[in-house]
Parts: C-alpha cells; structure tokens; sequence
C-alpha cells in the first residue's frame, strides 16, 4: 500500500487508515479475533491506526498494546493516533458527554493511552472535539509540553471548523496536521463549507471517518442512498471495482485518507485496496452531482 505524507512536516502514512470505533466490549470476548483483523490490516499494508480510550472503555487500547508487548505488531513501523476530550458524565440530573480540553484532562488521558498501548509516544495525538469553554492558551501550552517531553509526535483536531482550527494554531509552534472528520459521497459539507479548503491551505490531507456513510452507501434504502448506489455500479464498471472500492476512490481522488472501520475481512480489504484505482475528473464529478 502507498505510504503518504499527511502534512508537509510529516508523518507518513498509508494510504488507507484502519479505525476501532465500532469494537465495543463484548468483541473482547474472543480475543483472538481482534488479534486475526489487526494482522489481517498489516498484510493488506495498513501502518496507520486510529484509537481512542472511549474505543470499548479503554479495552482497544489495552489489547493494541498487548499486540505491541508480545512481538505482534512492531512499534517502530506503526503510526498510532488516539484522542482526548470528550468525557462522560452521570448524576441525578442526567447523563451524557462533555467537552474538555483543559490542561488536567489531557494529560491524565494521554498517560492512561499510554500505559494501556504500552508506548513511550503517541504518533498524532488529536483533540476530539472542540470545547467552547477552554482556555486555548493554556491548551496549547500542555501540547508544546507533551511535544518537547517526547510524548506526542505530533498534532491532529477532529470536528473543528476552520475558525476553531486557525485559533488553535496560531499558539503552537508545529502545524496541525490533519483534521479528523466525516466525509463522504452523502456527507460532503466539508467541501463547501471551508474545512477542506483550509486543510490544504495547511499542506495537510484529512482524516475522513465514515467512507460509507455508516453503511448508508452500501445498504440504504432511501431515495438519495439508492441512486447513488446505482451511479456508482456503473461508474466502477469502468474500473473493475465494486461499490465500496468506488465509493472509497472518490475519497481518495480528493485527497482524504480514509478511516476504515468494518471488522469484516472481505469489507477491509475491499476499501483499502481502493488507492489503486484512479478515477476521472469527470467520474469524479459525476459521483458528486449524483446525490445533489
């Protein structure tokens, strides 16, 4: 699989990224199973990894870490990203999240994501979603720390706009490389509504999480999901290429590296080995213009 700069500053990284958002607890059951996808993404070429300790309550993390202990993975040909930010709460008034981007809460996160991956440094250390109440300063001081101390490579956001992202910015001394966010063929608001642009304004690619719109694109019954399932059988005629290596293309003729999230082997290989195929300007608009 091609290896790509996601920032001029760096990392490189595969062309395709695989994501655990979709683990939850009960597929620790099995061990081996987690074991058997995560060798099966190194065999497709995939050196790029996005956790999170929300992923399964930290259990993602911990088995990933487990894999780097025993001799599975090898830690020097990996790139690793995981978040901090959103936290739970529960009381007698309710339940739900929160934003938190304060000093205290990122490093507690990020030395617990360490421990439980069993590292020494995080490769891209994002901040998950913005917190209107942080003090941006004091925010970027923590990451400048984390930098200098030799635990975090470098910095990536997910969900902000682009106002969010250039504030952020302007107080660090290293670029953010990538912005964490949903893009696809039935979500394409960042592309007009100035992140993408500003992405690259930066030298960066995306991160873009739901290639498929959650399974919308393959399995939807809607109008909007349908029509565009029907442009892209005939678009990926021209290629050889199913429905999901398409859908997956047009991603990658954009410019974004794809989060890939299924647990099944054959729906993994078919995304990641999208990179290869090369659509079209016309295709690619074609696709486009389907689902407007």
């Amino acid at each position: 699989m091609k290896q790509i700069y996601i920032n001029e500053s760096g990392p490189e990284v595969s062309a395709a990224i695989y994501g655990f958002w979709r683990w939850a607890e009960a597929d620790f059951n099995d061990s081996k199973a987690f074991t058997d996808v995560v060798t099966f993404t190194r065999e497709l070429g995939i050196t790029t990894y996005d956790l999170s300790p929300r992923f399964a309550f930290g259990e993602v993390e911990r088995s990933f870490g487990n894999l780097l202990k025993d001799g599975t993975l090898k830690r020097d040909e990996l790139v690793l990203s995981t978040k901090a930010g959103i936290r739970e709460f529960s009381g007698s008034h309710g339940s739900g999240y929160f934003y938190d981007l304060s000093p205290q809460h990122l490093t507690k996160s990020l030395e617990e994501s360490l421990k439980r991956l069993q590292t020494d440094v995080i490769d891209i250390f994002i901040l998950e979603h913005h917190d209107h109440l942080y003090n941006f300063e004091q925010t970027a001081s923590t990451l400048l720390k984390f930098q200098r101390g030799g635990k975090i490579r470098y910095i990536g956001v997910s969900n902000f706009n682009v106002f969010q992202q250039r504030l952020l910015s302007n107080y660090l001394q290293q670029p953010i490389i990538t912005n964490h966010l949903e893009l696809n063929l039935l979500e394409t608001a960042a592309l007009n509504d100035g992140r993408l642009d500003f992405i690259r304004e930066q030298h960066s690619k995306p991160m873009a999480f739901s290639p498929l719109a959650d399974g919308r694109i393959l399995l939807g019954e809607d109008e909007q999901a349908l029509k565009l399932r029907q442009a892209l059988v005939a678009i990926g005629k021209k290629y050889e290429a199913n429905v999901e290596q398409t859908a997956v293309a047009w991603l990658h003729k954009l410019g974004a590296l794809p989060i890939i999230g299924s647990k099944e082997k054959r729906r993994i290989q078919n995304a990641a080995t999208a990179n290869t195929i090369e659509l079209s300007h016309e295709d690619w608009y074609f696709l486009y213009n389907t689902t407007k």
